[in-house]
This record gives structure tokens, C-alpha cells and sequence, in this order.
């Protein structure tokens, strides 16, 4: 998982979280949190965009958007490479 700070490079948004879900199973689980907690929080994704088997989900909450992805999507897209002008500020292995 990833807290990447990307407020320097753009205006859409503050952060990007990235988070690698290993199976169709890890990842219905972590949507299923996410939404959880965003609905006791009185919050909600603004969009939601992928579905759990095509292996990524975004999530924009506004300020934060949330990608969560199968390692082969991840290895693909390669998001920490497009955005590396931004700053990390977490990273959990």
C-alpha cells in the first residue's frame, strides 16, 4: 500500500492511495471495508469507476482517490511511475 502526495503535481485531488488486493476475494473484502467505514464516517465515494474482476477499482473521495488493483494491473499501470513527481508518505509492504 501506498499514501502518495500528489497535491504539488495537480488541482483534481490531494492523494492517491494504491493498494494491491492479491484475489477477486481480497479485493471484494478491502471494497467492502472501504465502504464501511466511508458510510459510519457519513461519507461516500463522490465516483466509483472498475469493478472487482477487471482487477481495478478507483474510488475518488475528493481530496483522496482510492485505486485498488490486482498486481498484474498494478505492474501494467504502474501508477507510482507516472506519478513519481509526487511525494510518498506512506508505504506498507
Amino acid at each position: 500500500m501506498l499514501l502518495l502526495d500528489i497535491s504539488k503535481v495537480t488541482t483534481f485531488t490531494d492523494y492517491f492511495v494504491i493498494a494491491s488486493a492479491v484475489n477477486v476475494r481480497q479485493m471484494q473484502a478491502l471494497r467492502e471495508a472501504l465502504d464501511e467505514a466511508l458510510a459510519r464516517d457519513e461519507h461516500g465515494p463522490i465516483r466509483s469507476e472498475g469493478d472487482i474482476d477487471s482487477g481495478w477499482v478507483l474510488l475518488d473521495l475528493g481530496d483522496v482517490i482510492v485505486h485498488l488493483l490486482s498486481p498484474e494491473q498494478r505492474a501494467y499501470y504502474d501508477i507510482e511511475r507516472l506519478w513519481s513527481a509526487g511525494t510518498p508518505v506512506v508505504r506498507i509492504q
